[in-house]
């Protein structure tokens, strides 16, 4: 059972989606998992052969469990008679791991998803969801086998339902939000008790970018359009390359700069909670391709459609209030990180440029830091930096 972030105990098993005797790849989706934010695709990080099952669906195993015995492809050519190696689906061995130390308390199992037919509500899992209607099946006339009747992607490869246009809407229903507010409260009591926290805060000229986005824009179609969050991204992202005390992990009494830039960008989900899923290697792409990542990430975090290493691989986190109206905000930094960005509303101020007073955009860059792996003299040159970044658009 992955780790998929700080504020994760436990996780129950929905579905498998290979089964003994498949070929695997690392990176395949491979089961979903129900946590606290909702039903997480988990990706294999071994290549081989599935031998064995160890968790059956429905079950509620702690972090750390093992889920599937696999073959390595090296047993499989040796064919060695040993027993197979024991892999765990799980997060690469270089992604955090920290579980809260505050006991998270129970809660009643949350649904994930329901398709609304003539029959009323109907339990289902993303990935049944999604193949009934790839292939138009109607999800009322289908037998779920899954955890309290839920239908699961085995139930309609198998069912004989009749194909038709489906007219029914589907959607996410609430999760357990008082689940999800606690764990992700001991989280972070947990980071406010541990995590020598400073604060810097920081004022940015927007005005070339907010010009450098009209440029861009001009004559796209609004699905192709750049927004001044994948700047923000991007600042960040650079800086942090640059400035690797603020991107990696704080455990077992030392810090790890990680030798990649997967930057969480929080999302809220619709109904209430917050989900920081990484953008992997951001310092690495175009505007126009973190843009279309940040779009997929957005749908696929609101759909309850995460990958387990999109949960599990952020090495710096970034929050944005500005839609909401706020100016600033001061983030609580998600353990083992060791920082989060926080950006608030792009508002009008004056502002001197070449020694006269002119309305300039301006917005508010905050930095929340651990004091165990850097200092202030540190922070202020990393604020500066995406600050500096940040007026140079172009160059991003």
């Amino acid at each position: 059972m992955p780790s998929l972030g700080a504020d994760m105990e436990a996780g129950t098993l929905v579905e498998w989606m290979v089964k003994p005797g498949d070929r695997v790849k690392r990176g395949d989706i491979v089961a979903v998992v129900e946590t606290q934010k909702g039903a997480i695709e988990i990706e294999i990080f071994e290549t081989g052969q599935v031998d064995q099952m160890l968790v059956s669906v429905g079950t509620k195993v702690p972090v750390g469990t093992p889920l599937a015995r696999i073959r390595s492809d090296k047993e499989a050519v040796a064919g060695l008679a040993a027993p197979p190696q024991v892999a765990e689906v799980t997060a690469p061995a270089a992604a955090p791991a920290a579980a809260p130390t505050i006991p998270l308390p129970a809660a009643p199992r949350p649904q994930i998803v329901v398709a609304v037919g003539a029959g009323g509500r109907i339990r289902a899992s993303p990935a049944a969801r999604r193949l009934a209607s790839t292939r138009g099946i109607d999800l009322s006339a289908v037998v779920g086998s899954g955890p309290f009747g839920a239908v699961i992607r085995v139930d309609v490869e198998r069912s004989g339902a009749v194909v038709t246009p489906l007219a029914e809407k589907r959607h996410v229903i609430g999760l357990d939000l008082n689940a999800m507010r606690a764990a992700i409260a001991a989280a972070m009591a947990r980071s406010k008790r541990e995590i020598p926290h400073y604060y810097l805060e920081h004022q940015v000229d927007m005005t070339g970018c907010e010009e450098f986005l009209s440029r861009v824009n001009a004559g796209r179609p609004p699905e192709n359009r750049l927004l001044m969050g994948a700047l923000a991204v991007k600042a960040v992202a650079a800086a942090a390359r640059r400035f690797p005390a603020f991107n990696g992990f704080y455990q077992d009494g030392q810090f790890t700069a990680s030798p990649e830039v997967h930057t969480g960008v929080a999302i809220a989900i619709r109904g209430g909670g917050l989900a920081a899923p990484a953008i992997h290697d951001s310092d690495q792409l175009t505007l126009d391709d973190l843009m279309a990542r940040m779009h997929d990430l957005i749908q696929r975090v609101r759909a309850g459609r995460i990958r387990s290493s999109e949960m599990a691989d952020s090495t710096i986190t970034i929050s944005s209030l500005g839609e909401r109206g706020v100016e600033a905000l001061f983030g609580i930094i998600y353990p083992p990180q060791v920082a989060i960005v926080g950006f608030g509303k792009v508002v009008v101020r004056p502002w001197i440029v070449d020694g006269s007073v002119v309305p300039r955009s301006v917005v508010t860059v905050t930095l929340a830091a651990d004091h165990r792996v850097s200092d202030g003299h540190a922070g202020g040159l990393f604020l500066a930096e995406i600050g500096k970044l940040l007026q140079e658009p172009d160059k991003l």
